[in-house]
C-alpha cells in the first residue's frame, strides 16, 4: 500500500476521534462557564456519529495506513457505553494502537471495563496537584484525590498511563516542580504543554505562555534530566528522563517550537468532519458521507484527496495578530 501524504510529503498516520462535544468540567483555558454554561447548546444525539459510524470511518483510514487512534473530546467517558465502540475499534485489523484521553473523573469507575474492551493506554489532564488550585481550573469543585485515584486504578487495570499539564502564567506556575516531583515518584510520564491558542474563547496571548525552554530549566534547577531521542516520525513530545531513571518527563512545545513539519494527525469532530489542523477554520462533512450511502472506496477517495491538497502549518505561521484574528474552532469541538 502507498503511503499517502500531503504537499509538504508529511504522511497521514495518526487519527484523534472526538466523541462528544461536553464535558463536566470548565477549565478556564477550555471551555470557560461565561461561555459553556447552563444555556450552552451542545450537538443532539443525532448530530454526533453512532458507534457504528465511528468505527466505518475509521476501518477506512486504517485501510489507508492509520495505525494509531486516540478518542478524545469534549470528555470521552461521558459517551454512553463506550467500551462498546473501543470493542468495535479493536477488531479492526491492522490498528496497533488504542488511545483515550480524559479528565480522570470517571475513570476509576471505568477503568476495568476500557482495559478489557481493548484500550491500550489513557492520557489524564491534571494541571494542579493543590487543591485549591486545581478547583479554580476546572471550575467545577472538583479536587486532584479524585483523578489521582482514577490513575492508580487505570493503573491497576494495565493501563498504560501518562498525565498531561496545560502550563499557563498565573495559573499553575508554581505546579511545574510539585507535579513533576509526585509523578516521577509514581514513574509516570507527565507532559507538559504549552498554553495553546486554540479555538476563540480561551483568552489566549502570548505573555500567558510558559515555554519549554523555561519550564526545563525550572526542572533542572531540582533534577537532574537527559534527552530521549524521537520514538517514531511524527512523535509530537519533546521527551527527556530522570537520570538513572526510565521515567520521562516530556514538552508539547505547540507555540515555542513548532513540529508542524512532522504532523502526522487527521482529527474527526464529533459530528463526523475531517480535520486536518488542530488549528483548521473548516472541515470536511464525512458525516453526510456515511449517511447518503457512499461506498468505502468512495470515502477512502474523499479522504486522500483531502490528505494529498493539505497544506497545514499554522505553528509555523503563527503570529500574535493571527492568533487574535484567525477563526479556530474550540478545543472541546475537535479534541485535543
Amino acid at each position: 500500500m502507498a503511503i499517502i501524504t500531503d504537499k509538504f510529503g508529511r504522511p497521514l498516520q495518526d487519527l484523534r476521534i472526538s466523541i462528544i462535544d461536553r464535558c463536566n468540567f470548565r477549565c478556564t483555558y477550555c471551555m470557560p462557564k461565561e461561555i459553556f454554561g447552563k444555556d450552552f447548546a451542545f450537538m443532539p444525539k443525532e448530530q454526533l456519529l453512532s458507534f457504528e459510524e465511528i468505527e466505518r470511518l475509521a476501518k477506512n483510514f486504517v485501510e489507508l495506513g492509520i495505525r494509531k487512534i486516540r478518542l478524545t473530546g469534549g470528555e470521552p467517558l461521558l459517551r454512553r457505553d463506550l467500551p462498546v465502540l473501543i470493542e468495535q475499534l479493536a477488531r479492526l485489523h491492522d490498528l496497533e494502537d488504542i488511545a483515550l484521553t480524559t479528565n480522570g473523573f470517571l475513570l476509576g469507575a471505568l477503568a476495568n471495563k476500557l482495559k478489557d474492551a481493548g484500550l491500550h493506554r489513557v492520557n489524564v489532564s491534571l494541571d494542579a496537584l493543590d487543591d485549591r488550585a486545581f478547583k479554580e481550573i476546572n471550575d467545577s469543585g472538583v479536587g486532584p484525590a479524585r483523578i489521582l485515584r482514577g490513575i492508580t486504578k487505570a493503573q491497576e487495570a494495565g493501563l498504560e498511563v501518562k498525565v498531561n499539564m496545560v502550563v499557563k502564567k498565573g495559573m499553575n506556575d508554581s505546579q511545574i516542580v510539585p507535579m513533576a516531583s509526585y509523578f516521577k515518584e509514581q514513574g509516570i510520564t507527565l507532559r507538559y504543554i504549552e498554553f495553546m491558542d486554540v479555538g476563540q474563547t480561551n483568552g489566549w496571548d502570548f505573555s500567558k505562555v510558559i515555554t519549554k525552554k523555561e519550564i526545563l530549566e525550572e526542572l533542572c534547577k531540582h533534577f537532574s534530566l537527559e534527552p530521549v531521542e524521537p520514538n517514531y516520525i511524527g512523535e509530537v513530545a519533546k521527551r527527556y528522563r530522570y537520570a538513572g531513571t526510565s521515567t520521562e518527563v516530556g514538552f508539547i512545545t505547540s507555540v515555542s517550537e513548532s513540529f508542524c513539519s512532522t504532523c502526522t494527525r487527521a482529527r474527526v469532530a464529533a459530528d463526523g468532519k475531517v480535520y486536518t489542523c488542530l488549528f483548521s477554520e473548516g472541515g470536511f462533512d464525512f458525516r453526510e458521507l456515511l449517511r447518503t450511502g457512499k461506498s468505502d472506496e468512495e470515502i477512502k477517495t474523499a479522504i486522500m484527496n483531502i490528505w494529498n491538497s493539505r497544506e497545514d502549518r499554522y505553528s509555523d505561521e503563527r503570529t500574535e495578530e493571527s492568533a487574535k484574528n484567525k477563526k479556530k474552532i474550540e478545543m472541546s469541538y475537535i479534541g485535543g
